[in-house]
């Protein structure tokens, strides 16, 4: 191993660590009273983390990013006689586990606000092929958007005010301490 290079795992953590960083540098340049963010979340009693999460006016938003190339879309079989059944593929990559990762930091944080806060799950995938208009799409109730679209539904009017914002973003950091 000293004289080869680093094996892959290595190589694709480095990759999407470099996406994490690219898209929290550009979360945090949009951060005020009523966006607030925490990046890199351990999860309670688990080595996983929590890339991103973003307490806005319209709710928390939990964000894995991914730094995947092609272009992300639904295939949908079934239907009619059997059950239908969706694929979120980048490219031609099956990525339908990583809806389940999302749900599952989903359901930690639901655990930790008032059942009332609005918690949605969110996919984003830095550095893929976007089309220049929509591409977004919602599969399971996860969010899959762009790091532009991400942008724009974080900054959307909500019920939420800056004190209450506020107040989610200190409970949020004290549950979940840095990975």
């Amino acid at each position: 191993l000293a004289l080869s290079d680093d094996p892959q795992s290595t190589a694709a953590w480095n990759i999407g660590a470099s996406g994490e960083e690219k898209l929290g540098r550009s979360l945090a340049s949009q951060a005020s009273a009523t966006l607030q963010l925490l990046h890199d979340r351990r999860l309670p009693r688990s080595r996983a983390n929590i890339d991103h999460i973003a307490v806005t006016a319209s709710g928390v938003y939990v964000i894995d990013a991914k730094k995947y190339r092609g272009r992300p879309h639904l295939e949908s079989e079934g239907g009619l006689f059997r059950p239908r059944t969706q694929r979120l593929l980048v490219g031609s990559r099956d990525c339908t586990k990583l809806v389940d990762g999302v749900l599952h930091q989903v359901e930690v944080v639901r655990g930790l606000v008032d059942p009332a806060i609005t918690i949605t799950g969110v996919l984003c995938f830095v550095d893929a092929d976007w089309p220049l208009l929509g591409g977004d799409f919602v599969t399971r109730g996860v969010l899959t958007v762009s790091p532009k679209k991400l942008r724009a539904t974080l900054q959307a009017p909500g019920p939420l005010a800056a004190e209450a914002v506020g107040e989610i973003h200190h409970s949020l950091a004290s549950a979940l301490p840095p990975a």
